[in-house]
């Protein structure tokens, strides 16, 4: 009887424990689990904790067609970086804001010339490395090749393909090129290019969005299919608002062209 009473008296202690944790909504540890599991078993704290994140989120999302994830990243960083996703989609766009703003412009510029691309038995090289681009008026300006005279054919090429609606002229180691009055086709045309681009980085953001769930599947066997899913929805979240921003950006870059 001794035996037992003193067996006993821890217990209230116990309780007590019990249900301060379940008061203060404190996870439990999994049936399972081999270690306590606030005495530092990560793996069960992540998943119980996205499996939570989860469940609110569906249940949040009833009655609606999207429901919003925001996963803490600190909890998947041993599955993917999602800050390094977040940098390499906000590079794309920011690729598309210099390429609007460089390449874009209703008034072509001499600044406007400058990485061209020219492609040369020697590699590529922007414009401005191998001639001296100037302007001589409004309506002309002149790239001097007489440092690398070798390349003048192919920059008058790298010119006229370039998407700018120019036409070089070559005498000797100058190239003339006109600028094209403003008019209506012209803008017209400008605003195109703009809509080509703008699709070429969203291909860009497909491809990094594509890559980055690949790397989340191969993690299929060692993590929970609620932390999968609830990743590749946050990839695509990511992706799907990058693409919004670019959407405000081509409307705005539009609307500037065609005034």
């Amino acid at each position: 009887m001794a035996l037992a009473l003193r067996l006993l008296r821890p217990l209230p202690a116990l309780l007590h424990r019990s249900s301060f944790a379940g008061a203060r909504g404190l996870p439990q540890a999994p049936r399972g689990c081999p270690a306590p599991l606030l005495e530092g078993c990560r793996q069960c704290v992540q998943q119980m904790l996205l499996s939570r994140q989860l469940a609110t989120k569906k249940a949040k999302g009833k009655g609606q067609s999207q429901a919003k994830v925001n996963i803490n990243a600190a909890l998947v960083e041993d599955i993917i970086s999602l800050e390094e996703i977040s940098e390499d989609m906000q590079a794309v766009i920011e690729a598309l804001k210099e390429d609007f703003s460089r390449n874009l412009s209703v008034r072509t510029s001499p600044g406007a010339l400058d990485h061209i691309t020219v492609v040369t038995k020697d590699g590529k090289f922007p414009l401005n490395q191998l001639g001296q681009i100037s302007q001589k008026s409004p309506q002309l300006m002149v790239v001097n090749m007489t440092s690398f005279p070798e390349s003048t054919a192919a920059a008058a090429k790298a010119i006229r393909e370039s998407g700018m609606n120019l036409n070089p002229e070559v005498d000797g180691t100058l190239i003339r090129v006109p600028v094209p009055k403003v008019t209506r086709e012209h803008r017209e045309s400008l605003a195109k290019l703009a809509k080509q681009s703008t699709n070429k980085s969203k291909e860009a953001l497909r491809k990094v969005r594509g890559k980055s769930i690949t790397q989340v599947k191969k993690f299929k066997s060692k993590v929970s299919e609620d932390t999968i899913w609830l990743l590749e929805k946050q990839i695509q979240q990511m992706a799907d608002e990058a693409a919004t921003e670019m959407d405000k950006l081509l409307a705005a870059k539009t609307k500037e062209l065609l005034g």
